[in-house]
């Protein structure tokens, strides 16, 4: 490879796309979960205030609803404590946002509060990699109930309320355990399989990468599912064998989808031919899933990824300037809506709150989406507003199919899921009473322009030079992971394993660290060459002790 195409870059800065941000992509395999779950965790408490007259109340119960779009990737035993977090986190929020609303009709106030909260929410989130949607509908919800009326008499009755809707959402989040059990492992290892596939049919630092990534996803899918239940030792050999493909590619990668294929679908899982590391690799997870389970593992777990959550948060953490820029922007985006008299600057608030992503570029892209999707949502609603106002059953039904379009659209892209979106934002103000749609629609186009460009000029001034020390420390620490698997090829299989994982694992961090930092602005130069050499040297590693060879083995690349 030539230096000039790893020489490294200042990224000050650059051209910003238009087209790329707005192209479809792929649904996501996973789409309808999600869409159906949020749907039917809407529907029992948006119907039972039908029934009592009480649609008013539909903000607090959708606030506990709205939980249901969150762990659909996780396995059963860990969405469980997931979407219970996600309630407490939105209670929360909720709460504090009622009592201040209770206590102060000063706008300058509540805006103050709104940033705060989402720029504590933002950098929560990241920290827990809760993934999508992420503080979104957090800020979302604790942002609107700031600007509602409200006495501090009703704030436990109101929390009681979206409590009860969390608890309906988290039932239909783990309820699903009853008749698939290992549903998020066998779309995990599915997707592992495909990545080894996609791999090895053309091979290069951006597929092997993606395969990577799939495969530890794999594996600490299977890691917290629970007991080794029969399927769950086939899915393990699976990713075992994905995970060999990555070292000696099979001749065919087909046959590799066509076992993903199997893996998803609703019979047996596939039993892969035995491959040289696939006895380690079963035996490495065991004696990791033992350590877990001992006197103490669960303790020591729960402490190590405490201190994760502090170092994340901590004065050094790459994450602290991403959160300034949610409480710089979401705040100048409140009050030049509330200096132009609009009466629900959280309009902008949750604009601006919902643009910040890993980097400004991604920033950027996300701003655009937001705009574009958000214009044609007010065009969506004006046209359907007429309907919604025939009666409350239809206002209901209205806004449970905007709920399941967004979620049906929102994995093609950000901007086709903000078309649902805003016509179901601002169909919920209708429960409360009818609005004048002209109001509606202009304080919406104002606060979605305003919160945009508040937003980004936040991300664009607001500079993330810690993005380049995340990278050295994932450079420290893939070398330190590398050093470790070597040294490991002597020892017991099960210690072999888990450094292997940890490799892995680091490669992945040094990914996302290079890519974060490359999109991001006004920072010093990258190291690229030496990020591509750790790559290759840490993937070499990998494929040699896949097949148990030594480091003196590997030949240079």
């Amino acid at each position: 490879m030539s230096d000039t195409s790893t020489r490294a870059r200042r990224p000050f800065a650059r051209g910003l796309p238009l087209a790329a941000p707005l192209r479809l992509g792929r649904p996501s395999d996973t789409w309808f979960k999600p869409a159906l779950s949020v749907v039917v965790a809407s529907a029992v408490p948006h119907l039972a205030l039908l029934a009592t007259g009480r649609l008013d109340l539909v903000m607090y119960t959708m606030a506990g609803s709205l939980c249901a779009l969150y762990g659909h990737a996780l396995p059963y035993a860990r969405r469980a404590r997931t979407v219970a977090g996600v309630v407490l986190s939105m209670s929360a929020g909720l709460a504090t946002a009622l009592v201040t609303a209770s206590l102060t009709h000063s706008t300058a106030v509540l805006v103050a509060v709104g940033a705060l909260l989402a720029a504590a929410q933002k950098v929560l989130c990241d920290a827990t990699r809760i993934g999508p949607p992420g503080h979104v509908i957090l800020t979302f919800v604790s942002s609107a109930a700031l600007f509602a009326p409200q006495r501090l008499g009703q704030v436990p009755a109101h929390l009681a309320l979206t409590l009860a809707a969390g608890a309906v959402a988290w039932l239909v989040c783990v309820g699903p355990a009853l008749i698939r059990r290992e549903g998020p492992e066998r779309r995990a290892v599915a997707r592992a399989l495909e990545a080894a596939a996609d791999c090895a049919a053309d091979p290069g630092p951006r597929t092997r990468n993606g395969a990577a990534a799939a495969v530890h996803a794999a594996w600490q899918c299977l890691l917290v599912s629970g007991r080794p239940t029969p399927v769950r030792r086939s899915l393990e050999r699976l990713v075992a064998h994905a995970e060999e493909a990555l070292a000696v590619p099979p001749p065919d990668p087909d046959l590799l989808r066509a076992r993903a294929a199997l893996v998803r679908a609703r019979g047996p899982v596939p039993e892969p031919p035995p491959g040289p590391g696939t006895a380690d690799a079963l035996y490495g997870i065991d004696a990791e899933r033992a350590a877990l389970r001992a006197s103490g593992g669960r303790r020591a777990a729960r402490r190590a990824a405490r201190r994760t959550l502090v170092r994340s948060l901590g004065p050094g953490s790459h994450l602290l300037p991403v959160a300034a820029r949610t409480l710089i922007g979401c705040a100048l985006a409140g009050y030049l809506c509330a200096a132009l008299g609009v009466g629900r600057p959280y309009w902008a608030i949750v604009t601006a709150a919902s643009l910040y992503q890993a980097n400004v570029t991604l920033t950027w892209n996300r701003a655009l989406q937001r705009t574009l999707g958000n214009l044609l949502g007010v065009l969506v609603f004006a046209a359907v507003l007429p309907l919604s106002r025939t009666g409350p059953l239809a206002l209901v039904l209205c806004c449970l199919s905007f709920s399941f379009a967004a979620e049906a659209l929102i994995t093609r892209n950000y901007w086709l899921g903000s078309v649902a979106v805003t016509p179901m934002a601002l169909l919920v103000l209708e429960f409360g009473g009818s609005h004048p749609a002209g109001e509606l629609i202009g304080d919406r186009v104002l606060d979605t322009v305003l919160g945009a460009l508040a937003g980004f000029l936040a991300a664009t001034l607001v500079t993330n030079r810690r993005a380049a020390g995340r990278v050295e420390r994932a450079l420290e620490a893939t070398a330190r992971a590398r050093t470790e698997a070597e040294t490991a090829y002597a020892a017991p299989s099960a210690e072999l394993d888990r450094a292997r994982r940890a490799l892995t694992a680091s490669l992945v961090e040094l990914r996302e660290a290079g890519d974060t930092a490359a999109g991001e602005w006004w920072q010093r130069a990258l190291p690229e060459q030496e990020l591509l050499a750790a790559e290759q040297a840490g993937h070499r590693t990998l494929a040699a002790t896949a097949q148990r060879l030594g480091p003196a083995a590997r030949a240079p690349e």
